[in-house]
């Protein structure tokens, strides 16, 4: 009895698929044959329309795609800075950067995430290099100011 009802299914699936087909070619060649010529002007305008809207639309749907994307970003960093560390919970603040002329702070943005440990060890070590370019350049000032004056004394004697 089931084996009835299946091969009934089919062939209601197969008689539907004819008469779909049938009502397709049918309403197909009606259209287009009793079309007038106000019509096929008409069908050319919406179709060369279309096809010159097309790709501002496109841009358009893409820039509006990218501002959403934007926002939905911007809404998921904030989401994620707005998470609290285990020594926020524990009630240590965070020390406040200090800057320092001549040094980029990216060097310092691998370990931000590490609770900047050494921070201190790595500032004492920038200023004691610092402070030792700052000599040698001084002192390669000062030779220059001699050769220059040794110079001019050469001049003066002759």
């Amino acid at each position: 009895m089931a084996a009835q009802q299946h091969d009934g299914g089919a062939t209601d699936i197969l008689s539907l698929l004819s008469v779909w087909s049938s009502n397709f070619t049918t309403q197909t060649t009606k259209a287009f044959s009793e079309l007038r010529v106000y019509d096929y002007i008409r069908l050319v305008t919406i179709i060369g329309a279309y096809c010159l809207l097309r790709p501002y639309l496109m841009k358009l749907g893409a820039h509006l795609q990218k501002k959403q994307h934007q926002a939905d970003s911007q809404s998921d960093q904030i989401e994620a800075g707005a998470t609290l560390s285990a020594n926020d919970l524990r009630g240590r603040k965070k020390q406040p950067k200090i800057a320092i002329p001549g040094v980029d702070s990216d060097s310092d943005s691998e370990d931000e995430d590490k609770d900047d440990w050494g921070r201190a060890a790595r500032l004492r070590q920038r200023k004691f290099v610092r402070q030792m370019l700052e000599a040698h350049e001084q002192k390669l000032r000062e030779e220059a100011e001699a050769d220059s004056d040794k110079e001019i004394e050469e001049f003066l004697i002759d």
